[in-house]
């Protein structure tokens, strides 16, 4: 009798062992579904909180193209939000002119040959952040139609294929920056470098003088050092309006020993009015935060379209 109790004693146990693991099993995967859900819920209300904010920025944009004749740092699109209430949260962003930047895919001309003049521009870009001039190499050879590398630093399929996994070049103008990172070895700290200065827009699209970043201006020809000098009196000037003004910039290229064809290439890649332009939206609700980046490009009667999004990252 004892021991028919002992044994039943035991069972009970183990029973109510059993039930306090399910139970809390269940209480646990509730919680966590729960969780799960109000996460879900939380991003899905930012990102339509960030698509609400690219209306704005097309707004912004239209009521630009209406009013100015040149895109400027002083021009109503570059006003940051910083920190705007909304139920629940803030949200802060602005919009970038992208035309500031170097177009990567420049490096070739429309009709698919290189584009020298362009690819010397971003060998001196690359030395100026003190990046190996190779890349512009292997850069060009993932745009460029052909599959002939480009030089002994060049690179093509051959490469490419024995990669792990191995994959084939693009030969295609780049979607996003963020391709760079498919050249073998070029790695993420190059790409932190030189990110800020390049853009991926379609080619023959053209420099906005009035925007583009000292460092980019100056690299236009060998021996020009006359805007990356002093960044913050650059920006001062650009408080007042277009700074350089074009016919600065093409005086400048003028007073250098450049062949008159190559000036008037350069020249031709230059302008002060841009359409392409890149929204960063950063909406805060709860614990939930999203990052929303969003190319632009408006076209002649000042309307925007979206042209790509990325969440997170460029």
């Amino acid at each position: 009798m004892k021991q028919s109790r002992g044994v039943a004693l035991i069972i009970a146990l183990v029973v109510v062992a059993l039930a306090t693991v399910i139970a809390t099993r269940i209480g646990s995967q509730g919680a966590l579904d729960a969780r799960r859900g109000a996460n879900l819920t939380g991003n899905e209300q930012a990102f339509q909180v960030a698509l609400g904010a690219e209306t704005w920025a097309i707004e912004v944009l239209k009521t630009d193209a209406n009013t100015a004749k040149r895109t400027t740092l002083d021009g109503i699109w570059a006003t940051p939000l910083s920190g705007l209430p909304i139920d629940g949260g803030r949200l802060s962003g602005g919009l970038e002119d992208m035309q500031g930047r170097f177009n990567l895919n420049n490096l070739v001309k429309a009709d698919g040959t290189h584009n020298d003049a362009a690819f010397a521009q971003f060998q001196r870009l690359l030395q100026a952040l003190q990046l190996e001039p190779k890349w512009a190499y292997l850069a060009l050879d993932w745009i460029d139609p052909d599959n002939t590398a480009s030089g002994p630093e060049g690179a093509e399929d051959g490469v490419y294929l024995g990669q792990a996994p191995p994959y084939r070049a693009a030969n295609r103008p780049l979607q996003t920056t963020s391709e760079l990172l498919a050249l073998p070895g070029f790695g993420s700290e190059r790409y932190r470098k030189l990110s800020p200065y390049v853009a991926a827009l379609p080619v023959g699209t053209a420099l906005n003088v009035c925007t583009a970043k000292g460092l980019v201006l100056d690299t236009l020809a060998p021996g020009l050092v006359a805007f990356s000098q002093d960044p913050k009196q650059l920006a001062t000037n650009r408080q007042k309006g277009c700074f350089p003004a074009l016919t600065d910039v093409q005086a400048a290229l003028g007073a250098l020993n450049i062949p008159p064809q190559q000036r008037q290439e350069l020249s031709q890649g230059l302008t002060e009015k841009s359409d392409w332009f890149r929204a960063r939206t950063v909406v805060n609700l709860g614990t939930t935060e999203l990052t929303l980046y969003s190319l632009m490009a408006r076209n002649q009667a000042g309307s925007s379209r979206v042209v790509l999004r990325s969440l997170g990252t460029e």
